[in-house]
């Protein structure tokens, strides 16, 4: 083995590594060379020896282990572990077997180390709602409507739906990220590249919350974010404006609790839209004096624009209030779990997150897939991740507030591309996808800190745990309850089904994703048309004859349907019996798309495009409530429910 690829073992990059088809496959040595320099290690015959120093240094911050389980020390020591509930414990290289759960301080002397004590497993669906086989929508927000005439759903919207859902039946609705993004640049939308994911979106907030109700919005069935988004700022302005003194009070306990970390994000917010209207894309574009968050140019920004920073305060404090009401409407409705929430992998390197605390992430690496057969040419995001390095210098902290960002107002979370817990394709800014590698992760202590804030929250945890798998992965999840999810079209033999009795009972079982055709618009072929239209890899029209049939058959055989197939243009009696299939399976909840259950034909998101298709823009087509007296939801809420009920 070469100095090179020492380097990059001991950096935590996979040399050797297997793509999705089974092949074997070998990252190459410039590939290797460019991804550790981006890491701060270059092959210079220096690196090692910094890294393996850093690594220790690193080490000295965390510790983890399981509860009634003693936890060696990595660098042995004496001292006095502080227990999280109370009182203290002296350690000799060992800290003893502990029955409480949580993050222990541990003092020795020269350094303090966090000592993180798993549960054995994460919060359940049983525990939730014993005995009850659940299922719930998962919906888009902005998709949402209401009987307000808004441009896009928002909080208040999903509080609504929430209530008419709950009293459908759902135990919870899983809902797209709601993650700080830019308000400043109407152009960035999407959910899955955040500015931070430790704070909300501001787009969310509902004015009428303290007494400024929405008026003025168009609404269309295509969100027109250009337009939309200054409209919904300039509302929060004049709230803002007018606040009486009991909202700037509550605003102002809001900003003491969220401390520094909050006060920066406000910060960028005023400064991303000062800079933004100069044509300055990210904080990397801003002057140099601004670029530094603890600088004086900051400092005397935020004096001498304090109402500008106050203004993102209040909106961060009204989207907080807006998402608990709908968390709490959810469950007044009967949810056993209400809201859960989506975990985007990454955030955006020109965001909020970056600019306060570079020394959390991979600066320099964006985050993506491999070549694989549905993308030869592999995928690069366009997002930045955590650091592992970093993470464990920082004793986990970044992830854990992450965590609990996403579960402060919600009964679960769903983890967008699970296999980050444990390694990540990373690829060098500048360059192709194709030239990334795979970097790991501290998956063991992850899961630990997962379990942790799951059972603390009282909230499930599902894992997207589609694509390339690393092995051993999925038993690592099963092992801690981690839900995976398993997607009917993804769970096949060839053309056929597999049956429901098959599924995993350990998971979330689904129609359908964001990212997928709904069951109406695949069984049409439309989603065949949509990809043809954007010039992206589509199917043949007789392959997807031949795979209606099995899935007819699949359907037949299962006991959900009968009689002839029906043919493309007659979807309804295929959604109603996806429905009832995947409801039969013995998976712990399902989680169905809305789209599904109102037998929509359109797709929210459509990958690979940007503005080839309308993403991220559809809306429903009327009120939540009003869907669900429709005829054909209402008997495909039912058909799912008597699934369930089996």
């Amino acid at each position: 083995m070469t100095m090179l690829h020492d380097l990059a073992t001991a950096a935590g990059l996979q040399i050797d590594w297997t793509d999705a088809s089974g092949q074997a496959k070998r990252v190459a040595d410039d590939a290797l060379a460019d991804v550790l320099a981006a890491l701060g290690y270059p092959d210079d015959g220096t690196s090692l020896n910094r890294l393996r120093a850093d690594q220790a240094a690193a080490a000295r911050s965390f510790v983890s282990g399981e509860q009634g389980q003693a936890i060696a020390l990595p660098d042995g020591g004496r001292g006095t572990l502080h227990l999280a509930g109370g009182g203290a414990v002296d350690v000799d290289g060992i800290v003893p077997p502990l029955d409480e759960f949580g993050y222990h301080r541990l003092d020795l002397g020269t350094h303090v180390m966090t000592v993180a004590v798993a549960p054995p497993r994460c919060f359940t669906v049983a525990d939730a709602a014993p005995g009850r086989r659940s299922w719930g929508p998962a919906v888009q927000i902005p998709a949402l409507r209401d009987t307000r005439a808004t441009a896009f759903g928002d909080f208040t919207t999903l509080a609504r739906s929430a209530t008419a859902l709950g009293a459908a039946g759902a135990d919870l609705i899983g809902i797209s990220p709601v993650h700080a993004l830019f308000p400043a640049d109407p152009g960035r939308y999407s959910p899955y590249a955040p500015s931070s994911r430790l704070f909300l979106n501001i787009l969310y907030a509902d004015p009428a919350l303290v007494g400024h109700p929405i008026t003025g919005e168009a609404a269309p069935d295509l969100i027109d974010w250009g337009a939309a988004i200054p409209q919904r700022i300039a509302a929060l302005r004049a709230a803002f404006d007018a606040r009486p003194d009991a909202v700037s009070d509550a605003v102002a306990r809001f900003a003491e609790q969220g401390g520094a970390a909050l006060q920066r994000h406000a910060r960028f917010d005023a400064l991303h839209a000062r800079f933004f209207s100069q044509g300055a894309h990210g904080w990397q574009d801003w002057p140099t004096a601004y670029r530094d968050p603890a600088g004086d140019a900051v400092a005397r920004f935020a004096r001498e624009h304090a109402d500008e920073v106050d203004f993102y305060l209040f909106c961060q404090w009204l989207a907080d209030r807006g998402l608990a009401e709908a968390q709490s409407a959810a469950k007044d409705a009967g949810m056993a779990l209400g809201l859960v929430a989506d975990l985007a992998v990454g955030m955006d390197a020109g965001g909020s997150h970056a600019w306060s605390r570079p020394q959390d992430l991979i600066t320099g690496l964006s985050v993506g897939a491999p070549p694989d057969l549905l993308g030869p040419a592999g995928q690069n995001w366009g997002i930045t991740g955590f650091s592992p390095l970093g993470l464990a210098r920082s004793a986990f902290e970044p992830f854990i507030a992450t965590i609990r960002a996403a579960l402060a107002h919600a009964g679960g979370i769903r983890i967008d591309h699970a296999m980050g817990l444990q390694r990540l394709w990373v690829v060098p800014d500048g360059k192709s996808a194709a030239d990334g590698a795979y970097l790991s992760y501290p998956v063991d202590d992850m899961l630990r800190i997962l379990a942790i804030e799951s059972q603390t929250a009282g909230a499930i945890v599902i894992g997207e745990d589609l694509g390339t798998v690393p092995e051993g992965f999925r038993p690592k999840l099963d092992q801690r309850h981690v839900l995976g999810m398993r997607v009917m079209p993804f769970e096949a033999d060839g053309d056929r089904l597999k049956p429901p009795a098959a599924y995993d009972a350990a998971a979330a079982v689904m129609t359908g994703t964001h990212d997928l055709p709904t069951i109406a618009g695949w069984w049409r072929g439309r989603d065949i048309e949509v990809k043809e239209e954007a010039g992206v890899f589509a199917e043949s029209i007789d392959d997807r004859a031949r795979q209606r049939t099995g899935w007819w058959r699949s359907f037949v055989e299962a006991g959900v349907a009968t009689g002839d197939q029906p043919p493309p243009d007659d979807p309804a009696p295929v959604v109603a019996a996806a429905l009832a299939f995947v409801g039969r399976t013995p998976c712990d909840v399902a989680v169905i798309p809305l789209e599904d259950i109102a037998g929509l034909v359109e797709q929210p998101n459509l990958p690979g495009t940007t503005i080839e298709h309308p993403n991220w823009r559809r809306r429903m087509p009327a009120d939540t409530a009003v869907m669900l007296d429709d005829a054909v939801t209402a008997a495909n809420v039912a058909t799912l429910k008597e699934a369930r009920s089996r």
